[in-house]
């Protein structure tokens, strides 16, 4: 969310940045919002002095009773009374005027950042760089479920039972996979300063609003009937929610955490979900970071965790690329978006397993996460990054790993996580 004053201040940046996000139907809620920040505005200064007035004469009134004055003290409490009535309505209104305005706030996109290339969507993404070789073996490759069935690690049609496509049963060595990938994803993020932590699974209504746009919680989040709680899709929503309404000092920035968490989403529009596969699904697992640091450190951070990305796929030998986010295929919070790619042997193409994100002060200023400074109290800048989501990531894991033998190599830093197995068979 923008902050009202530089909408006042910058008008025409803030409708060519709805431009470049190629969401035209928003440009007349800048002029809207000013509107009723206007408005808004004049009646505030109405009701301060009202208040003002009010509590002047007020003082009045015990001076009259005490000289004996009562008649005219009566008159001066008909006219408080009657400033009363007048203020209370002139509040509803301005209580009014600010829902109002807050809620075009929140449809207002955030300034992207300089360097976000122009595009109307996904399609028009930008290779930034490549990691590791990726190859094309020479004998085939299966299909990623057929690999765990045959080594009997996961079972579709029981889930589909128990709960409806996209969801699954792993078993035996592919759970254990599963686990010892986020294990060592875990391991791995301390070893690099980030701080562990296991978060609640479901979070308040006011938390959603503050981490994601309204578009994003409809496509994405599950609600728990009957309650204002909501499953989170990832744990950066119940991280960044921790705080809320807080003020933190400046000399205990950055912070620095990785979390783990079960994710369920909707995946609403994903109409090409493969019923067989576990490419797009409703619940997974993921280890994920979470920065929040000053502003002028974010660019720093966000650099950081995208090398921890893939410096982690490199370690377990699987070749990625990174792509820079269009601005039409910004969610409307971020300012800066690359995404991590595996590459996929069978497919001989790459497909994402992470994105980076660097959501300014967005989610600060609409949950209230403001820093203490000796010089000024500010909104600290929020960033994101995946560090590994399995199931997913497991498809380029099994296909970069599978050999002619149909066999499963196990690379070294995951051996100590599978009981020093190096293969599956």
């Amino acid at each position: 969310m923008l902050d009202i004053k530089f909408i006042r201040e910058n008008p025409q940046i803030v409708k060519n940045n709805i431009e470049k996000k190629f969401q035209h139907s928003k440009i007349k809620l800048v002029d809207e919002v000013l509107d009723l920040d206007k408005k808004y505005r004049e009646l505030k200064t109405k009701c301060d002095q009202i208040r003002g007035d009010r509590n002047r004469i007020s003082k009045q009134i015990g001076a009259l009773i005490g000289r004996g004055e009562k008649d005219k003290a009566q008159e001066i409490k008909a006219s408080v009374k009657k400033m009363n009535l007048e203020l209370e309505t002139l509040e509803e209104n301005e209580r009014k005027l600010y829902q109002k305005i807050h809620k075009i706030m929140l449809s207002i996109p955030n300034i992207i950042d300089d360097s976000v290339p122009i595009g109307k969507d996904d399609s028009e993404n930008v290779e930034i760089e490549k990691f590791g070789t990726p190859t094309i073996p020479e004998y085939e490759i299966p299909y990623h479920v057929d690999i765990m069935e045959k080594l009997s690690g996961i079972d579709l049609e029981s889930a589909r039972k128990t709960s409806g496509n996209g969801f699954y049963y792993l078993c035996g060595d592919i759970a254990r996979l599963h686990s010892a990938i986020l294990s060592y994803a875990r391991d791995f993020m301390i070893d690099r300063g980030f701080t562990y932590f296991i978060p609640p699974y479901m979070i308040r209504s006011e938390v959603v609003d503050g981490v994601m746009s309204f578009d994003e919680m409809e496509n994405m989040m599950y609600k728990i009937e009957g309650e204002d709680l909501y499953l989170i899709g990832t744990s950066e929503h119940s991280m960044i929610g921790k705080f809320i309404n807080t003020f933190t000092d400046e000399e205990k920035l950055p912070m620095k955490y990785t979390s783990y968490s079960p994710c369920f989403r909707k995946e609403v529009g994903a109409h090409g979900l493969e019923e067989r596969g576990v490419y797009r699904i409703h619940q997974f697992e993921k280890q994920e970071m979470v920065v929040i640091c000053r502003p002028d450190q974010s660019k720093q951070y966000f650099s950081e965790m995208l090398k921890n990305t893939v410096d982690f796929f490199r370690s377990i030998e699987i070749p990625v690329r990174t792509l820079e986010c269009c601005s039409g295929d910004l969610a409307d919070l971020k300012v800066k978006s690359v995404d991590v790619e595996a590459w996929s042997p069978r497919q001989k193409k790459y497909f994402e397993v992470g994105s980076c994100s660097n959501l300014g002060d967005a989610q600060a200023r609409r949950l209230k996460i403001r820093v203490r400074s000796k010089e000024k109290n500010y909104f600290a800048h929020t960033l994101n990054n995946t560090v590994v989501a399995p199931p997913r990531m497991l498809i380029a894991f099994l296909e970069n790993n599978y050999t002619p033998n149909q066999t499963v190599k196990i690379p070294k830093p995951l051996q100590i996580y599978m009981g020093n197995k190096t293969e599956l068979k």
